[in-house]
């Protein structure tokens, strides 16, 4: 979709427009965060158990949109045990480390920044005038970085 996006928003001049599409890959990209964390979270569930994972199915079917990482701490990760709340925050502060080392860009601050811009978006109908139909494609491929923290965590 972004590849689509690129070709179509860099024919486009009108600020306004523009500011549209950063609306409208928020929106997009949170929902491939939140797919994704479901995911992550009923298929290491699954292999557990096939009752844990009908649960944690269950309990998953109604996420919607609790992902900040905060959400990911301390209301998902550590329900499944300290050692994994453990494995995730080394993994992902490893990952911030390397990531602001090697482009000068915080994972977790895009990852946020994304969840912030599609609540504003969806909630409020308004998009920030300083953030720029690029910033919020490169926030959403960073913020991705923490979605990866969280696969290799949850993996027995």
């Amino acid at each position: 979709m972004i590849t689509h996006l690129d070709s179509v928003t860099s024919q486009i001049e009108d600020p306004f427009i523009l500011s549209r599409y950063v609306g409208f890959v928020s929106v997009a990209a949170v929902t491939v965060y939140e797919l994704a964390v479901k995911e992550i979270f009923i298929d290491f569930a699954k292999k557990k158990n096939k009752v844990f994972g009908t649960f944690t199915n269950a309990h998953f079917d109604r996420i919607n949109g609790r992902i900040k990482n905060s959400d990911l701490k301390n209301e998902y990760i550590k329900k499944f045990g300290k050692k994994y709340l453990i494995r995730y925050q080394k993994k992902l502060d490893k990952e911030e480390t390397e990531h602001l080392r090697n482009f000068g860009t915080s994972i977790e601050s895009s990852y946020a920044n994304i969840i912030t811009w599609r609540n504003e978006f969806a909630h409020e109908g308004k998009i920030t005038s300083t953030v720029t139909y690029q910033e919020v494609v490169s926030s959403y491929k960073t913020g991705k970085k923490l979605i990866n923290c969280l696969a290799e965590t949850m993996n027995r």
